[in-house]
C-alpha cells in the first residue's frame, strides 16, 4: 500500500516565485501568479485556456478530469490505497493531506471516489468543512479553469445530487455562498428525484438555509414546487418560512398532500411543538446557569410562537370560504379537530375555537364531542375548556357514543391510555390519578348520568371498577413494597439516632455527668438534629405501618393512602437530612482540635452539599415519587 509521502511534488524555489511576481504589472496578475505558485502549477497559456486543458505538467495528459472514475472493479486496489484515505481526510477537513494526494493524481480533483458517485467536494460539503471547500474550489479554478470549475461544481453523483444540494441538506450557508461565486445557477439544478436544493434544505429541517435559498429562488418556483415546499416546511417545523410563503400565496392554505391532508391537518398532529407550558422551578434554575439549555428553551419557544402564528394565518384563510367549503377542508380526509384532541393539541384547538366557537358542537364519527375525546385520552387542558362555555356544557355532556351508549362519565371510567398512565410513577399513584379524573368529570354531569347504564348494563362506577381491577391490585402491591422498603430505612435511622443520644460527642463529665461540649454551638446543633431525626423517623415508621394495615379499597387510593405515603416520605427525607446534620456536627466536635481546616471542609461539604444535591437533582434521580404526590 502506498504512503502519503508518495504524493509530494517538489515545490518551485522562492527565488523563481519572486522573479515571476516582479514581472506582474497589476495586482490581479500578482494574485493570479501567487495562486498558481501556491498550487505548484505553471500559468495557463492562452491556448490551454481556449482548449480547457488543465494547467501544470501533471494535468496536461488528461483530456477531461471529470471522466475519470477510480471506483471500478479494475481499480479496486487504487480505490483502497488512495480513494478511501482521501474520503476520510475530506470528512475530517484535513486539507494538507488531501492536497498531497491531489498533487500526485490531479484527476481525483473532480473524480467520483465513492460508490454513490460523490467527489471530494460532495464529501467535504456534507461534512460542513467550510475552509476545506474554499481551498478546494480555489484549487479547481486554478487547475482546470473557470469554465470547467463551474461544470465540476454542477456535477451530479449517482444519486443525482450536486455538492450544492448536499451543502443545502447540511445547512451550511457559507459553503453555498462559496460555490455560488463560481456558478450562480447552482440553486436551480435539481438533485435526486427532481428535488431542488431549496426543497432538500426544507426536507432536512435546515431553516436558515431554506430561508436563504427561498430568498434567492422564490420567483423561479413552479406552482407544484411551491405547494410541495409549503407542506414540507410544515412537516419539518419550518413554520416561519411556511408563513412567508402563505402571505405571498393565499391559495396554499387549501393545498393537499398525497394523503389529501391540508396544512391544518398536519399542524393538528403536532402537539409537542405547541406545548408552550412555562418552565418549572428547576428548569428555570438550570437554564440560568447553563447557557445551552437556555438557548434551547428559547429556540423551542420561538418555534412554538411561529407555529401558532402559522395556524392563525392558515385558519384565517380557511374562514374566507363559505361554510360548506370550510367544513370540507377541516373534515376530509379526517376530522382534524379530533386529531388534535386525541394528541392533546390544546393551543391548536384554542386558536380555531376562539375564531369560530361553533366548532364546539362538532361530533366525531361516534357521536362524541371534543370533550368526550379529551376525557377518554386524559387531556386536562382541553377538558378544562368545558368550564369556559357556560351552559352549553350541560347539553354537550349529555351526548352518548353510538357504539356502547357511553356518556362522558363512562369515558372517564375507562382505563387511560398507557402514555398517560406512565406520566405518573407507581401503580398506586396512577390509580389515584384515575380516581381524580372520574370525580372531576362527575362534577359536571347531570345526576341522572351518574347512574346511567350503557348497552352492557354498566353504570360509570361499575365500568370503572371492572376497567381498573388490574391496576388496583398492582397499586396495592406497589404501595406495600414501597412502604416496606421505606420502613426498613426509617428503622435503621431511628436505631442510629437513638443510640447517638446516649453516646454524645466528647463524652460526659465524670463529676457532673453533663456533656463536655455542652456549651459548644455545634453541640446544640447536634442535639436538635438528633431529636428531629428520631421524631421524624418514628413518624415515618408509623405512617408506613398504617399503609401496610390498610384495607386497600378503591376509594382509599384517592386521598387516604397517598396522604399517608406523602407524610411518610416527607418524614423520611427529614430524618435523613437531620441525621446527616448530626453526623457532621459530631465529626466536627471530635476532630476540630489541631486540624482546623480539615473538619471545617468536611463539615461544610457534608452539611451543605449532600442534602442540597439530593433535593436539587431529585427529578434526575430515582426520586420522582414525592413530586407525584404533591
Amino acid at each position: 500500500m502506498r504512503s502519503i509521502s508518495d504524493y509530494y511534488l517538489t515545490p518551485p524555489s522562492q527565488t523563481s516565485y519572486y522573479l515571476k511576481v516582479s514581472t506582474c504589472s497589476c495586482r490581479s496578475e500578482l494574485a493570479s501568479q501567487a495562486k498558481l505558485w501556491r498550487f505548484n502549477l505553471e500559468p495557463m497559456s492562452t491556448t490551454q485556456a481556449h482548449n480547457s486543458i488543465p494547467p501544470g505538467n501533471a494535468l496536461r495528459a488528461m483530456r477531461d478530469p471529470m471522466t475519470f472514475a477510480p471506483y471500478t472493479p479494475g481499480n479496486r486496489q487504487y480505490y483502497l490505497d488512495v480513494c478511501v484515505p482521501l474520503n476520510k481526510y475530506a470528512l475530517k477537513g484535513n486539507w494538507e493531506a488531501v492536497e498531497l494526494i491531489l498533487r500526485k493524481d490531479p484527476r481525483l480533483l473532480t473524480a467520483s471516489i465513492t460508490s454513490g458517485g460523490d467527489t471530494v467536494l460532495h464529501i467535504a460539503a456534507g461534512a460542513r468543512q467550510v475552509q476545506f471547500v474554499e481551498e478546494l474550489v480555489e484549487m479547481m479554478e486554478v487547475w482546470i479553469g473557470t469554465e470547467k470549475c463551474s461544470q465540476a461544481l454542477a456535477k451530479q453523483g449517482t444519486n443525482g445530487n450536486t455538492a450544492f444540494s448536499i451543502a443545502a441538506a447540511a445547512g451550511s450557508i457559507e459553503i453555498a455562498q462559496i460555490m455560488m461565486k463560481k456558478n450562480e445557477h447552482l440553486p436551480k439544478i435539481r438533485g435526486g428525484e427532481g428535488m431542488t436544493p431549496l426543497y432538500t434544505a426544507a426536507l432536512s429541517g435546515q431553516s436558515l438555509m431554506a430561508d436563504y435559498l427561498y430568498s434567492l429562488t422564490k420567483d423561479m418556483l413552479e406552482e407544484a414546487d411551491r405547494q410541495l415546499l409549503f407542506l414540507t416546511c410544515i412537516d419539518n417545523g419550518l413554520y416561519d418560512l411556511a408563513r412567508k410563503m402563505l402571505e405571498s400565496d393565499r391559495a396554499l392554505a387549501k393545498v393537499r398532500n398525497i394523503k389529501e391532508e391540508t396544512a391544518l391537518h398536519i399542524l393538528a398532529r403536532m402537539p409537542l411543538e405547541f406545548t408552550s407550558q412555562s418552565p418549572g422551578m428547576w428548569s428555570r434554575l438550570i437554564t440560568s446557569f447553563i447557557p445551552g439549555w437556555k438557548f434551547s428553551y428559547k429556540r423551542n419557544l420561538k418555534q412554538v410562537n411561529e407555529g401558532l402564528q402559522l395556524v392563525q394565518c392558515v385558519w384565517t384563510e380557511i374562514l374566507r370560504n363559505d361554510h360548506v367549503d370550510m367544513m370540507r377542508l377541516i373534515e376530509q380526509p379526517t376530522k382534524l379537530l379530533f386529531d388534535a384532541t386525541k394528541l392533546g393539541n390544546y393551543e391548536f384547538l384554542a386558536v380555531l375555537i376562539s375564531s369560530y366557537p361553533d366548532l364546539i358542537w362538532q361530533l366525531d364519527d361516534k357521536n362524541r364531542s371534543i370533550f368526550h375525546v379529551a376525557v377518554l385520552h386524559r387531556h386536562a387542558s382541553i377538558f378544562n375548556l368545558v368550564h369556559e362555555i357556560g351552559s352549553i356544557k350541560d347539553f354537550i355532556v349529555t351526548f352518548t357514543d353510538d357504539d356502547e351508549s357511553n356518556n362522558i362519565l363512562h369515558m372517564a371510567a375507562k382505563l387511560a391510555p398507557p402514555n398517560q398512565l406512565n406520566l405518573v410513577s407507581g401503580a398506586a399513584l396512577q390509580m389515584q390519578r384515575e380516581l381524580v379524573w372520574f370525580e372531576e368529570v362527575k362534577k359536571i354531569v347531570q345526576p341522572c348520568s351518574i347512574e346511567m347504564k350503557n348497552k352492557k348494563g354498566q353504570t360509570p362506577r361499575e365500568l370503572f371498577t371492572s376497567e381498573h381491577k388490574g391496576l388496583l391490585h398492582q397499586g396495592e402491591a406497589w404501595m406495600k413494597q414501597t412502604a416496606k422498603s421505606c420502613m426498613i430505612v426509617a428503622a435503621l435511622i431511628a436505631t442510629v439516632v437513638f443510640s447517638a443520644a446516649f453516646s454524645v460527642p466528647g463524652g460526659t463529665s465524670d463529676n457532673t455527668g453533663q456533656p463536655n461540649f455542652l456549651k459548644e454551638t455545634a453541640f446544640q446543633f447536634f442535639a436538635i438534629a438528633d431529636g428531629v431525626a428520631l421524631i421524624s423517623s418514628f413518624t415515618s415508621i408509623l405512617m408506613f405501618l398504617l399503609i401496610l394495615t390498610s384495607r386497600y379499597a378503591e376509594g382509599d387510593f384517592l386521598k387516604s393512602l397517598p396522604l399517608k405515603l406523602m407524610i411518610g416520605l416527607t418524614s423520611l427525607f427529614i430524618s435523613i437530612a437531620s441525621m446527616m446534620v448530626a453526623f457532621s456536627t459530631t465529626f466536627y466536635l471530635d476532630c476540630h482540635h489541631g486540624l482546623e481546616w480539615v473538619p471545617n471542609l468536611i463539615f461544610v461539604f457534608v452539611f451543605a452539599f449532600v442534602p442540597v444535591a439530593l433535593f436539587a437533582f431529585q427529578p434526575f434521580l430515582q426520586f420522582p415519587l414525592r413530586t407525584s404526590l404533591v
